[in-house]
């Protein structure tokens, strides 16, 4: 009997070739002959992300990803998750673990056994995955109707992913088994434990932090870096979560169909003006000569910057803005990339001996003329614009530099208030499943570019790993530095943002190399049962984005 073949158009080597109908994308690899020190992870089949367990029936275009790719880098994070939660299981089997918050380079995970976590117990559990690991265990992948994936998880006890599968109203659900060790996870896994070729596991506050490969050099962890402020307004927004009882997406789901979408968009907003208000009141109580308000892109840092002046105003301190903008040096003095090519977010783009000489004037009492920057011919020019500070005025300074000791070296640290700005996004689709804050920017960056900024969302898909590798070098280094930390995400927003952002994404066609990422998102937010954003007052962030905001931009 003849052996029915598919063909295979590989992306990696440009090879074609026929395999064996139902051929799994690892067998496939395998015949490719390929190597991937760091890989395979997972592949792209017609630009739709697949775990290496996936068979083939028809022909397909695949492209192979390993650990560089954050597709690749999900996957293994997710396996490692499993594994952990596994050790747990093992070592615990009445304690739960919460994947929690992304912080310090690594994962915090909140460990419930009973009592206080020891370092003996986050060596004992990476001792226990270490086993596992070593075992060279299967994931084994399982499709079921759903209500027997809800009826298997009830019994387990694991009612955040109850709720979460009972809100979705699929007909299947996919869910894995480790060693006799069950759970569910938002994406593919690996084949089996021995890819886990690298991770780091500690004691954190009081958890676990777990520590994962780096996507620039897979060959070692992230560097530890110590994130008290962000750990702590991560903290700050889980406990209001708690009160409000809502903490994941299955409860979120609920109150909606409840009707109480209105309550949750209204006490988000007054939590979040409340943090900004209290901003303003410190800011009165120090009486800094200038603010500096820095973040990522898409973190909401223009409204935050005119919700906080409309606070200041009522401290009785009017807010001065100046735009870094205008500080850029000649087209000609702007440093460049690696590939030749202009780097404008380089902060010696900026004319800093300009800048720290006019501010220091200003804080003097002196008048200055500002500069004004000519985009299209790429001068600096003089402006006509005169500026001095009357005793009542603060200077407000946004900008990705913002926080970069450098920007403002020349001025006295005591003149300064810093202001880090960021949607760390808070709820969890399950105890086990996090939502990357990265995801919810990227979401309402999709939404503003597409309406204001007549781009497409392959467009800003595209541009999005430059953008995030910009922040890694200007930005969140110096987060830290903050003296206060505003998080403008809301626990509502990814379901308002949902029926704004879906039919952008839908236009990417299947032939798009971002069409996977669009995909993958358009995925993620059927999690969310849709909320209209017509209860959202004026003032709030989310109309920086979706439009029908009281404020001009």
């Amino acid at each position: 009997m003849t052996t029915q073949t598919v063909q295979i158009r590989c992306k990696n080597n440009k090879k074609k070739l026929k395999v064996a109908i139902g051929s799994t994308l690892s067998e496939i690899f395998r015949e490719f002959h390929l190597k991937m020190e760091f890989g395979p992870i997972v592949a792209k089949v017609n630009n739709k992300v697949e775990g290496m367990h996936y068979r083939v029936y028809r022909n397909k275009d695949v492209e192979f990803l390993d650990m560089h790719d954050p597709s690749g880098n999900r996957t293994y994070t997710r396996s490692l998750f499993m594994v952990l939660c596994k050790a747990v299981y093992d070592l615990f089997p009445q304690g739960t673990v919460i994947i929690d918050i992304p912080v310090s380079n690594g994962y915090y995970c909140n460990l419930k056994i009973g009592r206080p976590v020891t370092q003996l117990d986050a060596e004992r559990i990476r001792s226990r995955m270490k086993e596992i690991i070593d075992a060279a265990l299967p994931f084994h992948r399982f499709e079921v109707p759903t209500e027997e994936a809800i009826e298997k998880f009830s019994q387990l006890n694991a009612f955040s992913k109850v709720r979460l599968l009972k809100s979705q109203g699929t007909l299947y659900t996919t869910y894995y088994e480790l060693d006799g060790y069950i759970d569910y996870f938002y994406g593919a896994l690996l084949t089996d434990t021995s890819q886990l070729y690298l991770f780091g596991l500690e004691k954190y506050y009081d958890g676990l932090l777990l520590r994962i490969p780096s996507t620039t050099d897979p060959s070692v962890l992230d560097e530890l870096t110590r994130q008290d402020k962000m750990f702590e307004v991560f903290k700050e927004h889980h406990n209001w979560q708690e009160i409000v009882g809502i903490t994941t997406v299955g409860e979120f789901n609920v109150a909606v169909q409840n009707g109480h979408a209105g309550n949750i968009i209204n006490v988000s907003e007054a939590l979040q003006e409340k943090r900004i208000a209290q901003t303003a009141d410190l800011i009165a109580l120090r009486r800094p000569k200038i603010v500096l308000i820095a973040g990522p892109s898409s973190s909401g840092k223009t409204t935050t910057c005119k919700r906080l002046s409309v606070q200041l105003f009522t401290n009785g301190i009017k807010p001065v803005q100046i735009s870094l903008d205008d500080y850029f040096v000649d087209r000609e003095l702007t440093p460049k990339d690696e590939h030749g090519e202009y780097d404008f977010e380089n902060i010696n783009a900026l004319n800093l001996p300009l800048l720290n000489e006019q501010l220091n004037a200003l804080f003097r009492g002196e008048e200055v003329e500002l500069p004004r920057y000519d985009f299209p011919s790429g001068r600096s020019l003089k402006s006509g614009k005169c500026l001095k500070l009357g005793d009542n005025e603060v200077l407000v300074v946004e900008g990705i530099h913002a926080l970069n000791p450098e920007l403002t070296a020349q001025i006295p640290d005591e003149l300064k208030f810093r202001i880090y700005a960021s949607a760390l996004t808070t709820i969890l689709l399950d105890t086990h499943n996090y939502i990357p804050t990265t995801d919810n920017r990227l979401l309402r960056r999709i939404v503003r570019d597409f309406h204001y900024r007549g781009c497409s969302a392959a467009d800003t898909i595209h541009r999005w790993p430059s953008v995030r590798a910009g922040e890694q070098k200007w930005i969140f280094p110096y987060q830290e530095n903050a003296d206060v930390m505003l998080n403008t995400a809301m626990i509502y927003e990814l379901a308002v943002l949902r029926t704004h952002v879906e039919p952008v994404l839908e236009m990417v066609p299947e032939n798009c190399e971002e069409y996977a990422e669009a995909y993958r998102l358009r995925k993620f937010l059927k999690y969310f049962k849709p909320v209209s954003f017509d209860a959202l007052p004026p003032t709030s962030l989310l109309r920086e984005f979706l439009g029908g905001s009281s404020f001009e931009y």
